[in-house]
């Protein structure tokens, strides 16, 4: 993988991390319109860092199908938000394709059996346990992303511990989106914790991405290029 701009990847990503900390400032003083300003500019500038890097086009896109996420979400009304979960869930099959076309298999079967079970336990859980307390027109969508949201973060185990982090922090973030739709017991400003783990998933599952494709398809820890090509992730 070789950088495209290399002398802007730098800038770049100095860029999204003070825009980052600009953004979680204003939802924790109350800056409401700085707030809304600030949320769309995440994820292109991230994009761009990207492929500065000489990243994936693809991955890319993921980020950007973040964006339109964010957007529509912040714009609010029930038709909106299931456009934006749907741009959300296009990000996350891009992730599945990614992982699995630069990812290696995180161990062996017993290992991957164990962990996709892990991952399992948890989807059920959470969709019981948020089930009963969803408005009726939103169990099954929920219910669908839930599912592509958890296969990814699964999926992204393939890409090395950054994405792993990234997997399980969007996981973090969304169930607290769903947890406020339910009108579960909210943190305080959760708001800024949602933003806070959304913008540290999207970060490391690009630098998982990153790693992964610079490896070239070597296994984790070895210099040696795999014997067999990486087996596909689905949802």
């Amino acid at each position: 993988m070789t950088a495209r701009w290399p002398r802007a990847a730098g800038p770049l990503l100095g860029a999204f991390a003070a825009l980052a900390v600009v953004h979680l400032t204003a939802l924790l003083t109350g800056a409401a319109t700085l707030a809304q300003l600030t949320k769309p500019a995440l994820m292109p500038v991230l994009a761009a860092a990207v492929l500065a890097r000489g990243g994936p086009p693809l991955l890319a896109g993921a980020l950007l199908f973040g964006c339109g996420g964010d957007t529509f979400l912040q714009i609010g009304g029930g038709t909106v938000f299931l456009v934006g979960m749907g741009s959300f869930a296009a990000g996350h099959l891009c992730y599945l394709v990614l992982c699995a076309r630069h990812g290696t298999p995180p161990g062996g079967r017993a290992r991957t059996g164990v962990l996709g079970g892990g991952y399992a336990v948890v989807l059920a859980a959470t969709v019981a346990l948020l089930w009963p307390d969803l408005p009726a027109a939103l169990r099954v969508p929920v219910a669908g992303y839930s599912l592509l949201l958890t296969a990814m973060a699964f999926g992204a185990l393939r890409a090395g511990p950054w994405a792993a982090a990234g997997g399980l922090l969007f996981l973090l973030s969304d169930t607290l989106i769903a947890g406020g739709i339910a009108h579960w017991p909210q943190p305080p400003l959760p708001q800024f914790w949602i933003m806070l783990t959304y913008a540290a998933a999207q970060a490391a599952l690009a630098e998982g991405v990153l790693r992964a494709a610079a490896r070239g398809g070597k296994p984790q820890g070895t210099g040696r290029p795999t014997d067999r090509p990486p087996t596909a992730v689905t949802a």
